[in-house]
């Protein structure tokens, strides 16, 4: 498969950098280290990641919602083994495309393969742009009715019925919550509007959980923020190569293994396009623009969220520089040495 800008490339070590010594056995330490990497979708989050595990000794746990499922390669932006270095990468095609995957789900395949990291004596990097995935690893899960199917069928009769009842009805119970979702995202409007009713205030008053996940933990969480226009346009480049590498075969495929085309993973960017254009309701081309438009969306969404985490690192450039890869061995070397 051809290369897909802002994610694939993975710059060599400077011929200068020392990989190092062998890593410390954090096996029965207090405090164990955790490096997160994250940003907007094309940052070079990947990039980054492989290059720093391959100069730690580290090991790469994934982040992204979307490139749990088997099967999404093209669409999901995976970095293909080849270009891995033979770094071990953790929580990659672990689910089926016809399941759901939650960040309840996700935070306890992640704690399993983060204590088995440590077990080791090797540093996990918790690589990803699933912002509410990393905060729930993090600092705890909120404590959130269960779900009710029950009522979840009722109130999508009601979208049904009447397009837009679940963004209008979030915004009346909880405006803080509405904004922070897409209006066209069904899943996570209804889990926003059934917490609500269910717990009878708003889903954005919950609070986590005490933070027992990662128990005695020493964490450092860097943010790539690259300069806008040069993220858009490496966003405009993804696009047409996704395109170009057969996007459209990949979702066609996915059809002939019969996951229905109301599955979950079709609502991703790029695949919702992509079956657009297999049932004849967009050209290929609306494709591409459409899935660049969403695509800056979900970039400018995914940093707003980053902005309101507390304690990250902002790093002003891509994952694939040398100027980032600086920074962030800094700041891995000072996590090391606490």
């Amino acid at each position: 498969m051809s290369s897909l800008p802002g994610r694939m490339r993975v710059p060599d070590l400077p011929p200068t950098l020392e990989v190092g010594e062998p890593m410390p056995d954090w096996t029965n330490a207090a405090r164990k280290p955790l490096l997160v990497i994250s940003g907007p979708t094309c940052s070079g989050k990947s990039a980054l990641a492989i290059r720093l595990a391959s100069a730690l000794a580290a090991e790469i746990v994934n982040a992204d919602s979307v490139q749990l499922y088997r099967g999404l390669v093209i669409g999901a932006a995976k970095t293909p083994p080849e270009h891995r270095r033979g770094v071990p990468h953790h929580l990659l095609d672990v689910l089926e495309p016809g399941e759901i995957a939650s960040a309840g789900s996700w935070t306890a395949m992640a704690a399993a393969a983060i204590g088995d990291i440590w077990s080791r004596g090797k540093l996990p990097i918790i690589a990803g742009g699933t912002g509410f995935y990393i905060r729930c690893l993090l600092e705890g899960i909120p404590a959130a009715p269960a779900r009710d199917e029950q009522l979840r069928e009722r109130l999508r009769r009601a979208e049904s019925r009447r397009p837009g009842f679940l963004v209008r009805a979030l915004r009346l119970f909880d405006p803080g919550r509405a904004s922070q979702i897409h209006p066209h995202d069904v899943n996570k409007l209804l889990r926003a509007l059934e917490i609500c009713i269910l717990a009878r205030k708003p889903a954005s008053s919950l609070v986590a959980a005490p933070q027992t996940i990662l128990d005695g933990h020493q964490h450092v969480c860097l943010v790539l923020n690259p300069p806008r226009e040069a993220l858009h346009r490496r966003i405009a480049e993804r696009a047409k190569a996704m395109f170009s590498a057969g996007l459209v075969s990949e979702v066609q495929g996915l059809l002939a293994q019969g996951i229905p085309a109301s599955a979950k993973v079709f609502e991703s960017i790029g695949y919702k396009e992509s079956l657009a254009v297999i049932q004849g309701r967009l050209n290929e081309q609306q494709a591409i623009d459409a899935v660049s438009l969403a695509t800056r969306q979900y970039a400018k969404r995914q940093t707003t969220w980053f902005r309101k985490e507390k304690n990250c690192f902002w790093i002003n450039s891509f994952g694939d520089s040398d100027e980032a890869f600086q920074q962030a061995l800094d700041q891995a070397n000072q996590l090391l040495l606490r």
